[in-house]
């Protein structure tokens, strides 16, 4: 690296599906001073949302590897690459699995290596729980550093007696305050009529959001609430049984598919409500996004409480359908006058300006050799 040149950051993002982990990188990404730090993103071949030219246009780099599942393939070309690229710091974003891209690292001889851990685990996923189990056994062997988005996500993997540092998952919050000429306007868009009452949610149809739950849940309500709406934000190998347990409830009407969406800051404007029933998350960044925008939050109890930034989240049971629906049924359409567009202090930490420099701060102490 000649003078004057930035640093490249090695992020290790794994699948990016257009899920949340690889959101909050390019976060940071776009935020960051990019005349000091680069990124280079390290994705699965089998990845299907790369924005490869939004990356390059900032300048960064997108590398290919074998997924993941393949290990011994993986972790050579992994190794291969970090050899010839000669990063400094390599930041792997894949939680249990950074075993795998760090021990690779370590092996080539990178300096800093980052494990950073965005989720923990839940209820039903066995498999997956049983092979989270065995890799956190080995997940303090190979980072020089540890991050995660949340105490409880850091306590999860690393231990609690394990130091690790917190690195908010920040956003940009005027993208998300709320405003009364753009809720009309993505009401509008959205079909909806009158005071219909729209409820929210946003996450990748997996086994982990739990959307057969939620569809238990708007069951309920819909019974309750002729002027409820059910909109779902997010694509996943799920999709389709969702769907079809949508088209037997009777409910086509009334919930929503809306896809992936590039603009879920307007939808929340239009939304009453936000409901996010997860087995498990390691902070459950688009609770945070929704109280931005000053919805009232239903989450599940499984979520940590580090999320309730405005004190005013309600987190109830994932075992009684009826028990949310009764929440949902209990709210009354909040006047948009009431809806304030001013955020109360304890959203510093998800300031993405503030945090972002943190992180530009927290890479070149490190880059420089502050091992602390």
């Amino acid at each position: 690296m000649s003078q004057g040149e930035p640093i490249r950051v090695a992020q290790v993002v794994g699948k990016m599906l257009g899920g949340g982990v690889e959101a909050v990188v390019m976060n940071y990404y776009r935020h960051i001073d990019r005349g000091k730090v680069q990124f280079d993103f390290l994705v699965d071949s089998d990845s299907t949302l790369v924005p490869r030219e939004e990356i390059e246009s900032l300048g960064g780099r997108v590398f290919e590897i074998p997924p993941y599942q393949h290990v011994a393939e993986y972790q050579r070309e992994l190794q291969r690459l970090f050899k010839q690229e000669g990063w400094k710091i390599v930041h792997s974003h894949i939680n249990a699995l950074s075993v795998f891209p760090l021990r690779a690292a370590k092996k080539a001889g990178v300096p800093v290596r980052i494990a950073h851990s965005h989720s923990t685990s839940g209820k039903g996923e066995y498999a997956k729980n049983a092979l989270k189990a065995v890799l956190k056994t080995q997940s303090n062997l190979y980072p020089t550093h540890r991050f995660a988005c949340s105490k409880f996500a850091g306590e999860w993997l690393f231990g609690k007696a394990a130091h690790f540092e917190v690195v908010y998952n920040a956003i940009d919050l005027d993208r998300f305050r709320f405003n009364a000429e753009a809720r009309a306007q993505a009401r509008a868009d959205l079909g909806l009529v009158g005071n219909q009452f729209a409820i929210g949610h946003v996450g990748r149809f997996t086994a982990q959001k739990n959307h057969a739950f939620l569809i238990d849940v708007f069951t309920e309500v819909a019974k309750r609430r002729d002027d409820a709406v059910l909109f779902l934000v997010g694509t996943g190998e799920a999709g389709a049984s969702v769907k079809a347990l949508v088209d037997e409830r009777g409910l086509t009407d009334r919930v929503k598919f809306l896809g992936q969406r590039n603009d879920v800051n307007r939808l929340y404007q239009a939304f009453d409500a936000f409901v996010l029933p997860s087995l498990y998350e390691g902070l459950g960044l688009v609770g945070v996004e929704a109280q931005a925008s000053g919805l009232p939050c239903l989450l599940s109890d499984a979520i940590t409480r580090e999320v309730d930034v405005t004190g005013e989240c309600k987190f109830l049971s994932i075992d009684s359908p009826v028990v949310w629906a009764d929440e949902i049924c209990s709210l009354s359409k909040k006047p948009d006058e009431e809806r304030d567009s001013t955020l109360p202090g304890s959203f510093a930490n998800y300031d993405i300006e503030q945090q972002a420099d943190w992180l530009l701060r927290r890479y070149l102490h490190l880059a420089n050799g502050d091992i602390n």
